[in-house]
């Protein structure tokens, strides 16, 4: 076809049948290849070394499939089951696990060194909250102006936030300065 011409009707985009990894994983029926199949029965009962035919003649028998569960094994182990069952607990069980999982995310407070301690209060129990979930903390002191040569005011802020929170924390990085701001880690103390 010469370059620019677009063939008539629709443009095939690959293969419409796209299995997934966890598909390609536990081979079943007659895509298993090895001769000699060690053989779960439906009921989790040990059947036995089979050859292959004899093992999709017995999973036919009782309606189910033949699913290769440890492809590594010598035989290869093999389970009857219902395999559109055996998929969606598979999935079910992926999705719970990815749900447990907490991304971790930095939240960013900013004080000044001059913050009045009714702010003050309301930022440390917010702080306190994003530990509670699992967050790190960004603390940001900023300075303006003349504050520049009160350095020790912004030091003595960040030892103040960091004896108000107590015991379960970890100071990841220490109080740094960086350009007009000090800067400094906080994450919760592991349980």
């Amino acid at each position: 076809m010469p370059f620019g011409v677009l063939p008539d009707g629709p443009i095939p985009l690959g293969d419409p049948d796209i299995s997934t990894p966890q598909d390609k994983q536990n081979r079943k029926n007659n895509e298993i290849r090895v001769p000699r199949v060690r053989v779960i029965g439906s009921d989790g009962e040990m059947v036995g070394v089979l050859s292959r035919d004899e093992a999709l003649a017995k999973a036919e028998e009782e309606g189910l499939d033949l699913v290769e569960i440890q492809p590594n094994a010598d035989p290869p182990v093999c389970r009857i089951m219902d395999f559109g069952k055996f998929k969606f607990e598979t999935q079910k069980k992926a999705a719970a696990a990815k749900k447990k999982q907490k991304v971790v995310e930095i939240k960013e407070v900013k004080f000044r060194p001059v913050t009045d301690e009714g702010d003050y209060q309301i930022k440390l129990r917010k702080m306190r909250e994003f530990l509670e979930e699992g967050d790190k903390i960004k603390v940001n002191i900023r300075f303006r102006g003349r504050e520049m040569s009160h350095m020790e005011l912004g030091r003595e802020m960040a030892n103040r936030i960091e004896t108000d929170l107590g015991e379960d924390i970890v100071i990841e990085s220490r109080p740094r300065l960086e350009g007009r701001q000090m800067v400094m880690m906080i994450a919760p103390k592991k349980k």
